[in-house]
């Protein structure tokens, strides 16, 4: 299993973002722990980000709902962000 880990300032953002619409909340944990399981499960159609954030990858978590990551090592991923689509292409 995938250890993800994040810090205070991703703790903000899912505030800000996720916990107050619990719809959206119940899918950003249900995607969570796909990730955690499979990183390339295809309903999180993971994929590697390009240009600026071209070290970076996204996974989604509803049409309109990105969470963007980077790999620190084959067992553990640190979440960075989470965006629109539009934020990121």
């Amino acid at each position: 299993m995938l250890k993800i880990l994040w810090d205070e300032g991703f703790k903000d953002i899912y505030k800000k973002k996720i916990r107050d619409n619990p719809v959206l909340k119940e899918k950003f944990w249900f995607a969570v722990e796909l990730f955690s399981k499979d990183p390339f499960n295809s309903k999180l159609r993971t994929h590697k980000l390009s240009g600026k954030l071209k070290e970076l990858w996204a996974f989604s978590v509803a049409y309109d709902c990105r969470v963007i990551f980077k790999f620190l090592d084959e067992n553990k991923v640190f979440l960075i962000d989470i965006v629109g689509h539009d934020e990121i292409y």
